[in-house]
This record gives structure tokens, C-alpha cells and sequence, in this order.
């Protein structure tokens, strides 16, 4: 339906079919901009494929391949489910073949550490995830991963790629137990839904300090050696989980934002909008839009009555009051841990001027604190070249090497950190 809408010229159609939160970033002339710019490049539609349908959490990606006259495409659609459009990207004649199984990384030693099944929290909300041990005698250091923003799995599943498990397999083939799992967001997308004021503390605190306690009541972890780990929303919310959570061994912020979310989303649109330089003009609507939104977010008459409709992403008030009175530079100041702080020098969505900077400034008079930068990476740590977009994160691919390597060995020499453990330790979680 898309694509005979956007062969008929009805780009304000194809507006309409978006979920009503997407819409006023919904330019119907970026749209045409869009299409226009890639027939140009690869001559007219001379066949349509057949659709392919695979669930990603609560939404569905449909993939629709497209023949032309001098190449391919892929119409890649993220399908809500009340049948609305999340997002729409035209990607690369290969986007449309079935994702192939994922292959560990050349770092990753399956042999070397065991997998089981747990439960991260308890009650309605409980979440499932999976808890990697070294095969070698423990007890071990142990982290507990935190995923990035929206309906992530414990694998941060992303098309053909899988990073979580990347980070997990590879340190635990270096002796580091590891602890992922699935979002709330993810695995109860209904309830969050229905949840009214549902905050950032909502999405991360219950599972991630439920995740610390679990490790720290595990027979095969060291209390005192449980770290906290999180990749990019995950990484900003880090020292927040780690307050809640009482005295941890250290944190790894991975790509974490710092600066205000709402304006990081402004800056992504232009960074997108400005890849093509022969479309800039088309998406100036939606980027207008999106400004004002984030103006609603700083303004003093933000309730929690405001409609999401009129806030960015159309998330709703109550996360953006959450998110607007937390500072994840000053909490992590005050913390008397250590830290690593890692970025991608390619990274458009959390970058090195505008996040990395401030976590530096913030954090300068800490006194242990190590910073590193990988100036091939992008936001998933996935090396590359070129100005980063989201077309690259399609092919199948692993994260950095030295970046595992580098938490592993920074784990390794971190210190014990004393905490209250209970006599108790001879349980195993099931």
C-alpha cells in the first residue's frame, strides 16, 4: 500500500498512516524527497517482491523488496500493532533476505562458560533474562548489562545484529560473569501501556536492582566485585541504578547521553536530514516540529496533564518530568566507585562534542575515572568508516574487539567494594 501510495504521488496519505505521536515530524515533502532521490538513483520500479513479516518486541518489521531498473531496494516499515506506522526506511536490496542466525564473534569461546535462565524481579513485571558464568572456578566478578532506549530484548536485537550478547559472550570467555535481560518495555509492553505515569525510573530501576541483588545472592559471583554496565540510555541511566542499588565495584557507561534527550533527538534529525544534502530543505517541517516539542519539555508549564501529542517521540509528560530533574553527570560525580566511560568517535545518536564532554567536564574531579575513544565506532561499537547512519547497523557484524577487551582487563583491576550480603549464599537463581 505504501509503495502504490508513493508511486501515485500521495506522500500526504502515507503521512497519515503513521501513529499520530510521528506525525508532526512527518514531513509529506521529505517523504517525496526521499522516494524521488532514490528512483533518480536507481531508475523506475519494474517488479515488487513479496513481504516479509518478523515481531521485534510489540512492533512487527515488514520487508518489502523492490526491483528497479539499475538496482534494488528494500521498503523496511516498523508496523505498530494497532497496524500504524512506527518508521519507514528504504535500505539495501540485501535488507529484504532473511536475517541469517547469528554467529558468535572470533572473540567469543562458547566452550569456555555456561548459560542459564533466570528471573530478574518478581511479581506481574518479573522479566526473563539470561546469566553467563565462567566455566573457570569462581566466584567470579559478574556486571549486570543495561540496555538502550526503547523495546530491547536482553540481546539489544537490532535486524541481523545482537551487541548484548556480543558484550556478554566476550567477557565471559575472558572469566566475567554476565547479567542481561529483557526490558519491561519488551517483555510486558501491554501493562507499560496501561501503566499511568510510567517514568524513567519505571523502565530501569526495579529489573536493574533486582539484577544486582540477584548477582550478589548468586553462589558463583563475588558480592563485592558486582558491576553495573550500560549502553547508550542504559549508560545515562547507570549512575541513577547504581545509587538505588547500594554500594556497587564500578560502572561502565557505554555511549551514555548526557545531554538533554529531547534536544538529542533535534540533533539527530539534523544530523539525518543533512546526509543528503539534495533532500536538506524536505525535512525542515518535521525538524520545526520537533524543536517546539522540546521546548514544551523545558517549559515551566510541563505537567503531567500535557499531551503526549504535543511532546517529542510522543512520549508522555510524566517520563519527560522524570528525565528533565535527572542529571546523570552530577549523580555519577557523587559516586565513590570507579568508572570507564567509553565512545564511538563515529557515533551520531550519543556524540563526543555534545555527551562525551560533559560526561569529562563532570566527572574531571573524580578520582577514578578512565575514558576511552574508538574513533571507527559507531553508537554500537561496530567499526567502520564514513559518516555513520542507521543503513549501517543492517549488515550482520560484531562489536569492537579492543572494546571488550578493554572492559574486561578494566574489571579485572578494579578493586572489591564492601557491601552487606546476607549469611545465605547458597541458592542458585532458577
Amino acid at each position: 500500500m505504501v509503495v502504490e501510495m508513493a508511486r501515485g504521488g500521495r506522500f500526504a496519505k502515507i503521512r497519515e498512516l503513521f501513529v499520530p505521536a510521528l506525525r508532526p515530524m512527518v514531513s509529506p515533502a521529505a517523504l517525496q524527497a526521499t522516494w524521488e532521490h532514490e528512483l533518480d538513483q536507481k531508475g523506475e520500479i519494474t517488479a515488487i517482491g513479496e513481504p516479509r513479516s518478523e515481531p521485534s518486541g510489540p512492533i512487527t518489521l515488514v520487508r518489502l523488496p523492490i526491483s528497479c531498473e539499475h538496482d534494488g531496494l528494500t521498503l523496511v516499515a516498523s508496523v505498530s500493532g494497532a497496524g500504524l506506522l512506527a518508521g519507514l526506511q528504504l535500505a539495501a536490496p540485501e535488507a529484504s533476505e532473511p536475517p541469517a542466525p547469528w554467529e558468535p564473534p572470533d572473540y567469543a569461546d562458547p566452550a569456555s562458560f555456561d548459560e542459564e535462565d533466570v528471573t530478574v524481579g518478581d511479581g506481574p513485571l518479573a522479566v526473563p533474562g539470561t546469566l553467563s558464568l565462567p566455566r573457570r572456578p569462581g566466584p567470579h566478578l559478574a556486571v549486570v548489562v543495561l540496555a538502550g532506549s526503547g523495546p530491547l530484548d536482553r540481546d539489544e536485537t537490532m535486524g541481523r545484529n545482537k551487541p548484548l550478547r556480543d558484550l556478554a559472550w566476550g567477557l565471559a570467555t575472558c572469566g566475567v560473569g554476565v547479567l542481561r535481560f529483557d526490558k519491561v518495555t519488551f517483555a510486558h509492553p501491554g501493562e507499560v501501556k496501561q501503566a499511568p505515569g510510567f517514568t524513567l525510573a519505571d523502565e530501569y530501576l526495579p529489573h536493574a536492582t533486582a539484577a544486582v541483588e540477584l548477582l550478589r545472592h548468586h553462589l558463583d559471583v563475588d558480592p563485592t566485585r558486582v558491576f553495573l554496565l550500560g549502553h547508550s540510555l542504559g549508560g545515562t541511566v547507570a549512575p541513577r541504578v547504581a545509587v538505588a542499588s547500594g554500594p556497587i565495584a564500578g560502572l561502565v557507561i557505554m555511549a551514555g547521553g548526557a545531554q538533554p534527550l529531547q534536544w538529542a533527538v533535534v540533533r539527530q534529525a539534523r544530523y539525518l536530514a543533512a546526509l543528503h544534502p539534495e533532500q536538506a530543505a524536505a525535512p525542515e517541517p518535521g525538524i520545526v516540529a520537533l524543536v517546539e516539542q522540546a521546548r514544551q519539555v523545558d517549559s515551566t508549564e510541563l505537567s503531567p496533564s500535557t499531551p503526549s501529542s504535543t511532546l517529542p517521540l510522543g512520549v508522555p509528560a510524566p517520563y519527560w518530568l522524570d528525565l528533565r530533574s535527572y542529571d546523570p553527570v552530577a549523580v555519577a560525580a557523587s559516586l565513590e566507585c570507579p568508572m570507564l566511560v567509553l565512545q564511538g568517535g563515529r557515533d551520531y545518536q550519543v556524540t563526543v562534542d555534545d555527551d562525551l564532554a560533559r560526561w569529562k567536564t563532570g566527572l574531571a574531579g573524580h578520582p577514578d575515572v578512565m575514558v576511552r575513544v574508538y574513533p571507527a565506532d559507531n553508537h554500537l561499537f561496530f567499526p567502520g568508516s564514513g559518516p555513520s547512519s542507521p543503513a549501517e547497523y543492517e549488515p550482520a557484524q560484531h562489536v569492537d574487539p579492543a572494546v571488550v577487551a578493554d572492559i574486561a582487563a578494566w574489571l579485572e583491576r578494579a578493586p572489591p567494594r564492601l557491601v552487606d550480603t546476607p549469611r545465605d549464599r547458597g541458592h542458585r537463581p532458577s
